[in-house]
C-alpha cells in the first residue's frame, strides 16, 4: 500500500482505505480547508488599471447587450 506524508502534519499514513486522504485525519483535513477559505493559498496577483479605451470597449459591449436583449 502506498505511504504518503499529510501535507497539513507530515505524519506517515497510508494512501490506500484512507477517508481523509490525502490527509492523515479529518482534523488535518479541516485544517487545510480553513486554510484555503482564508485564502492562505492564493496566488499573488498583478493589479493593473483598465485604460480609457478598455473602458469604452466594456461600455459599448454592455450597450449593444441592453440593445439586444
Amino acid at each position: 500500500m502506498p505511504i504518503v506524508k499529510c501535507p497539513t502534519c507530515s505524519r506517515v499514513t497510508e494512501y490506500t482505505g484512507n477517508e481523509f486522504r490525502p490527509f492523515c485525519s479529518e482534523r488535518c483535513k479541516l485544517i487545510d480547508f480553513g486554510d484555503w477559505a482564508d485564502g492562505k493559498f492564493a496566488l499573488p496577483m498583478q493589479e493593473t488599471a483598465l485604460s480609457e479605451e478598455d473602458l469604452d470597449r466594456i461600455g459599448t459591449a454592455l450597450n449593444e447587450k441592453e440593445k439586444s436583449n
